[in-house]
């Protein structure tokens, strides 16, 4: 039976996760951690470092450590958020050839989709490691207001990674999963979504093993990362107030304070006030040396940060708007993700529901868990769990003027479709341009376009005397169609949506090449390992019996020659475990294994006799 897992792809921490004999489970990474650090680094070597070894390593290599890609995936380079996290980031931001936004480590540049992919490829790693056999197939969640373009970044990010990536599901809905699964009740549920760069909420009923989401919204640039921001941007300032020193512009003390912000944050949530030491934080040109040494309260951090937290309640308030749902008809509210473990966040929370947040959920691995469990229903094809989503963004077209004229409303349940006739707006008109958009905005322009074609041969008229149906269906996959009919004619023209992760397929196509040709030389590499340590235990038994051996055999010219060519095994034992030649491993595997037998049978005869 082929293995299909769920995957969190997070800003902070990601977190691989399968079902197995019904019951969904967190795979722990090799270092026995069942969340790993979504961070990718290049070493000085040129050696690609994931997740806690990464980690690790930033505050020496912050240049070349990537952290929360995340918030950048999908995204325009001249969005403002590419601006925000350029401006906050030790690592180097670059324009891509397709307006994209790229990232520069080591003087080689890499693509968002790509350096996501390196954290998914250890997570599908760590998934055979634990199943023992090959991992070809995911459900990876997003972030439920992620746009098309973010969502189909994801997908790429996959596709690299050589994963195949059969559903993309929204967090809090995999979140809603992973609470109501196996239980029998019929709930309203909220799902409050804080995480390390993004933000959700969703309305979901759940009964009889449905699950369908009522109204979802949220805001993809809103999560913990902005809250160490406020704490770093204190600290800078108040270095600044003692010393005279700015530090923006050392990269090295911005990656230390950016650690020191995210740990005295996370304290802050179960200490009253905490103490934040950095030694030997600056040295100035001539010598002098400056420190830091200074006392954050939960008061203090929450007077930073409340402003982030009164949004998530703004966005709260707009959801349940829009599902027309009062506060007193939620039965449940699920805090997911890390940031929920901010009382502020918690207090927040019931203040606006009413009631207490539930506490049978893991934060940050509820998601991971519901995207495991979303993975074996499509594989088993379970009848017996279904899942309505909505669509996050309303769609439609530009109109004349500029303006937005939506067909698909936002968190309209999917599949769905929606038509709408319009007519022409000059004189003779002959042909119209069909621009598809998603967003919100009335004016067309602050949309995202996703796509645009022409419908020609149109009957030359009066404005207005000929008229044009537009079509939007979007299937359950969120695969969005367009097509334009010319009423009179029957002429039609439509265009399948597909959107941009800022990558060409030739691009692809060669990351998807490159990924495999790493796979491989993992692989090697951890077989080799393997085959290391196999040898260094033999050499360790044949050296533990050498004395005992040599004592018996060294009064005859058999017995010397024997233990000679037992040191020759030894020698070229240890040369070729500094080697990497697997093959020539082998080798002395089989010659150590063969002098450890012919030692242990010495031993015993002499032992018995």
């Amino acid at each position: 039976m082929e293995n299909v897992v769920g995957i969190d792809l997070g800003t902070s921490n990601s977190v691989v996760a399968i079902v197995e004999e019904g019951v969904p489970t967190v795979i722990p990474n090799k270092g026995g951690y069942k969340t790993t650090p979504s961070m990718v680094a290049i070493s000085e070597s040129g050696k690609r470092l994931v997740g806690h070894i990464a980690k690790r390593q930033a505050v020496t290599n912050s240049a070349n450590t990537v952290y929360a890609a995340k918030r950048l995936i999908g995204r325009k380079w001249d969005s403002p958020a590419t601006r925000t996290v350029g401006d906050s980031c030790p690592y180097t931001i670059v324009r891509g050839p397709h307006g994209d936004v790229r990232i520069e480590l080591r003087e080689q540049v890499y693509s968002v989709p790509e350096v996501s992919a390196f954290v998914l490829q250890e997570l599908k790693m760590v998934a055979e490691q634990y199943l023992g056999s090959a991992v070809e197939k995911a459900v990876i969640t997003v972030p439920a207001y992620f746009n098309d373009n973010q969502r189909q970044a994801t997908k790429d990010a996959g596709r690299i990674a050589g994963l195949e990536v059969i559903r993309i599901i929204n967090e809090p809905t995999a979140a809603a999963l992973a609470y109501g699964f196996g239980k029998d009740f019929e709930r309203r549920v909220a799902v409050y979504d804080l995480g390390g760069g993004t933000f959700d909420v969703s309305i979901l009923d759940i009964g009889n093993g449905v699950f369908e989401v009522v109204s979802t919204a949220g805001d993809t640039f809103l999560g913990g990362e902005d809250f160490d921001i406020r704490v770093m941007n204190w600290l800078i300032q108040v270095f600044q107030e003692r010393t005279g020193v700015d530090v923006r512009d050392d990269r090295m003390s911005l990656q230390r304070l950016r650690d020191a912000a995210e740990k005295a944050r996370c304290e802050l949530s179960s200490v009253r006030e905490t103490l934040i030491d950095l030694p030997f934080l600056y040295t100035t040109a001539s010598g002098e040396t400056h420190h830091l040494q200074e006392t954050l309260s939960r008061d203090q951090l929450e007077d930073l940060t409340r402003d982030l937290v009164d949004r998530t309640v703004s966005i709260c308030e707009r959801t349940l708007e829009d599902a027309s749902v009062g506060v007193g008809e939620i039965d449940d509210v699920v805090l997911v993700g890390g940031m929920t473990r901010m009382p502020l966040v918690q207090r927040a929370v019931a203040e606006f529901f009413e009631r207490e947040p539930c506490k049978g959920v893991h934060p940050d691995e509820v998601v991971g868990l519901g995207a495991s469990i979303q993975a074996g229903a499509l594989l088993d094809e379970n009848p017996e769990l279904l899942l309505l989503d909505v669509t996050p963004h309303s769609l439609g077209i530009m109109v004349h003027g500029g303006n937005f004229h939506t067909l698909i409303n936002q968190n309209t349940t999917v599949p769905t479709s929606a038509g709408h006739i319009f007519t022409t707006v000059r004189d003779n008109q002959t042909s119209v341009k069909i621009l598809v958009l998603q967003g919100e905005s009335e004016n067309a322009t602050q949309n995202e376009l996703l796509g645009e074609f022409i419908l020609s041969g149109l009957r030359e008229a009066p404005k207005g005397h000929v008229e044009v149906k537009v079509t939007f269906s979007i299937s359950a996959d969120g695969i969005v169609s367009v097509a334009a009919q010319d009423l009179e004619t029957g002429r039609e023209q439509s265009i399948t949506v597909t959107a941009t992760s800022g990558l060409t397929e030739e691009e692809l196509q060669r990351l998807v090449e490159a990924s495999q040709g790493y796979m491989v030389e993992v692989r090697a590499s951890e077989e080799f390992e393997r085959e290391r340590q196999k040898v260094e235990g033999l050499v360790k038994e044949v050296d533990t019996l050498f004395p005992q051996v040599e004592g018996i055999m060294s009064g005859t010219s058999f017995g010397r020659d024997a233990i000679a060519k037992a040191q020759g095994v030894l020698e070229r034992a240890r040369r070729e475990m500094k080697g990497n030649d697997l093959r020539a491993l082998g080798e002395v595997t089989e010659s150590l294994e063969r002098t450890l037998n012919m030692f242990r049978g010495v031993v015993t005869k002499t032992n018995l006799s």
